[in-house]
């Protein structure tokens, strides 16, 4: 059975136990549980799948003969793939009360067994969350604001939307940190979001970095010339570094298995903003998966060493950079 997001308040009339969450929106799925458990008085488990599967006989064997205190019982699984598809159908089967199974997983294809499973069967809920688009995201921290009555500009309010990639759960960290540094101030100006949200980016960095990636190496070297990076800045580099880079890794296996290059950059979460896909694509043909990952490796071991000797960090990372900037595949 298929139950939408916008849907939820249909769950508890299901009187069914066992659910899987499937999605990239954290913030909905937290909503989804919350609605699943919101009447439930029994214990909760929590597992990895790994763990989950590893300890099958010992959770059967509880669950068979009601060995918990607690007479209802409910296991949330994270990180669930058709692995545990197995399991799940041996504990309907068995037709066990009094308990609840909640599968979560990233984004399923439409071949995912567990996900055909799980909408096929009239004994078990799947729920899709997607993305929240912009037009949710304002309402709900223009709704925010409006209970703590603190005055929040259309602008300030975009920017925070902007920032959260469009996860209700990012959305209420970000407006968490604002209500906590505004403490009992009733107004919030623009640049104070930009302080708060961490948005006024060090582009010198980010633009760095960019062109470090794509292997111009006389633009690296110029941004090098013209900046005075500090000792402190050194680390933002590298953390800048490793998550580009972790970014084209990514990119570059879904582009070996999707072959379409401009789809991959399009869907890649957190988004991936216009301006900057000309030069997210730049860095792919620029790398191989192989490389990349070794990359990463490498950047890990520049950190180590950074630290270790921090009077030379910063030639030692301009030496880094140069020397990834001008090497081939």
């Amino acid at each position: 059975m298929i139950i939408k997001f916008f849907e939820r308040e249909k769950i508890s009339k299901t009187g069914l136990d066992f659910y899987l969450i499937y999605g990239d929106n954290e913030g909905q799925k937290k909503e989804v549980i919350e609605n699943i458990l919101k009447h439930f008085n029994g214990l909760t488990r929590k597992y990895d799948e790994k763990e989950f599967l590893e300890n099958k006989n010992e959770i059967l064997s509880s669950l068979l003969n009601q060995s918990f205190f607690e007479d209802n019982k409910a296991f949330i699984i994270f990180r669930s793939t058709d692995k545990s598809l197995e399991l799940i159908d041996e504990i309907l089967e068995k037709k066990i009360t009094d308990t609840k199974v909640i599968l979560l997983s990233e984004r399923l294809d439409k071949k995912s067994k567990i996900r055909n499973f799980f909408e096929k069967n009239k004994s078990t809920v799947c729920i899709p969350v997607y993305p929240d688009d912009n037009n949710t995201l304002s309402k709900i921290a223009t709704s925010r604001f409006k209970e703590k009555q603190i005055s929040v500009s259309r602008e300030c309010i975009d920017m925070i939307v902007q920032k959260s990639s469009g996860d209700r759960n990012n959305l209420k960290n970000e407006i968490d940190k604002i209500i906590s540094y505004l403490d009992k101030n009733k107004i919030i100006k623009i640049d104070e979001i930009y302080k708060i949200v961490n948005l006024s980016e060090n582009y010198s960095v980010s633009e760095l970095v960019d062109n470090c990636l794509s292997k111009n190496l006389n633009r690296t070297i110029k941004i090098l010339n013209e900046n005075n990076y500090s000792i402190e800045d050194c680390i933002l580099i590298i953390k800048t570094l490793i998550s580009k880079s972790k970014r084209i890794s990514k990119i570059l296996k879904d582009y070996e298995e999707n072959k379409n290059l401009d789809q991959v950059i399009s869907t890649y979460k957190p988004p991936i903003f216009w301006k900057d896909k000309d030069v997210v694509k730049a860095q792919v043909k620029a790398w191989n998966s192989i490389k990349i990952d070794d990359f990463v490796f490498k950047i890990n071991d520049l950190e180590l060493l950074i630290k270790k000797n921090s009077s030379r960090s910063i030639n030692i990372l301009y030496d880094f950079l140069i020397d990834s900037a001008k090497s081939n595949i």
